[in-house]
């Protein structure tokens, strides 16, 4: 009988083929200074016997780890799990990264880290000392985080900045919020809107402010007035309700408004429901992030869609090359797209008098 495949290691490849197990190490890690002949009779082996190299393996190099490590906000993220109600921003994060890793012969390795905890540092290190990562994903607020980007850059390992312009170390990549706020409020203003509110979210990130910079600039340039139609949220249900409800409170309350999250948006159309008023007929309503929960909300909601799970492959990329290419001048922008659904609608007379 064969050997079971994954009972198969490296040590057996190198017996099978009568090499080194720096050799077979040097063939998996398909590193330059292997004669063809030599590569031939490893891969035989390998082919042989049904070997799959594993991480530990490819390690033995001592260049690489063949690691991605990806980080995210340890409370947030624990809360969104917990309320299981549709946020799928870690799931879509997963999807880009690994699938992307898996085709480049790395694996990408997922962490939660404190934002706010005095030993985050701690944290980050004790991490990145135990997976010894080639590169770091860092997404908001880490991405901004000086304890988190200074670390990384004192201890040479590249790492992309997701949700950040800023100066300095690392790769600094948007989805282009600023451009796609224009859009959603180029949308609501092609269909008639002159008084379009905007549910911004917290200050602690900085895409929360681009977001806002969007609207700001699409409404001043169909010269719009934005005069007390800004309100601030935290991303969360509870934030929205209440923003909402001091939009619409308003002595000339918005026809459409603009949430900075799923949550927010979902919040101001139970608002409007409360109210009495019929989205989109009386009130339109756009949505960032695009998670599936907004499908399904009624009606369905026009959303800004965020594409974390490209962002998160190019990240990968950008990050495995890192030491051919260094990191991009610019900040790398990839872009999403305004999905239009039944939320939004021609604006009520009312506003165009």
């Amino acid at each position: 009988m064969g050997r079971r495949r994954q009972s198969v290691t490296i040590k057996h490849v190198a017996a099978d083929a009568g090499v080194s197990l720096q050799t077979v190490s040097r063939v998996i890690n398909k590193e330059p200074n292997v004669r063809p002949a030599m590569k031939e009779r490893v891969q035989a082996s390998i082919d042989k016997l049904g070997y799959v190299p594993s991480i530990a393996a490819q390690r033995m190099s001592g260049s690489r780890s063949y690691l991605i490590l990806a980080i995210n906000d340890r409370d947030r993220t624990i809360a969104d799990w917990r309320a299981r109600d549709g946020r799928d921003w870690v799931d879509q994060m997963l999807l880009g990264g690994m699938l992307t890793a898996a085709e480049r012969g790395y694996r990408m390795i997922f962490e939660l880290i404190d934002t706010h905890s005095d030993h985050v540092e701690r944290e980050l290190g004790a991490a990145i000392a135990a997976l010894q990562p080639d590169g770091v994903i860092v997404t908001p607020p880490h991405s901004e985080n000086p304890q988190i980007t200074g670390l990384l850059a004192e201890n040479g390992i590249p790492f992309a900045r997701i949700g950040s312009k800023e100066d300095g170390p690392g790769i600094a990549m948007t989805m282009g919020d600023e451009l796609l706020a224009g859009k959603a409020t180029d949308h609501l203003i092609e269909l008639g809107h002159m008084r379009i509110g905007f549910i911004a979210g917290p200050d602690e990130y900085s895409l929360a402010g681009w977001r806002t910079d969007g609207w700001r600039e699409a409404m001043g340039n169909a010269e719009l007035d934005c005069e007390d139609l800004l309100e601030q949220g935290d991303f969360g249900f509870e934030s929205g309700l209440a923003a909402a409800q001091a939009l619409l409170d308003r002595e000339n309350p918005p026809t459409a408004i603009i949430a900075s999250s799923d949550q927010m948006a979902l919040a101001a159309l139970d608002v409007a429901k409360e109210r009495g008023l019929h989205v989109p007929r009386d009130l339109s309503i756009v949505s960032f992030d695009n998670t599936p929960i907004v499908r399904f909300a009624t009606p369905s909601l026009t959303a800004v869609d965020q594409p974390i799970a490209r962002t998160a492959a190019r990240a990968v990329e950008l990050l495995i090359d890192f030491n051919k290419h260094g990191a991009p001048q610019a900040p790398v922008v990839v872009e999403g797209e305004l999905i239009v659904r039944a939320s939004t609608a021609r604006a009520p007379t009312r506003s165009r008098t």
